[in-house]
């Protein structure tokens, strides 16, 4: 019997690909919706400390943001 991973959630989809490792079809499925779901913006990398710094700091505000919520 097949499961319907249609109907999974990605909790439980990721739960199933990790107890199943060799089941393809799944992880598949799995990349395919994670990666269909992912931002498609892109940035130029750091070309200086200054930028490297900057895009240090946007990191560490973004994580404090995620632990507030």
């Amino acid at each position: 019997m097949k499961p319907g991973f249609n109907s999974m959630n990605k909790t439980q989809l990721r739960a199933y690909v990790i107890a199943h490792p060799n089941n393809k079809v799944a992880f598949h499925i799995f990349v395919d919706r994670f990666t269909s779901e992912a931002p498609t913006e892109t940035f130029d990398i750091p070309k200086s400390i200054a930028e490297v710094e900057e895009v240090d700091i946007l990191i560490r505000n973004k994580l404090e943001q995620l632990k507030k919520n």
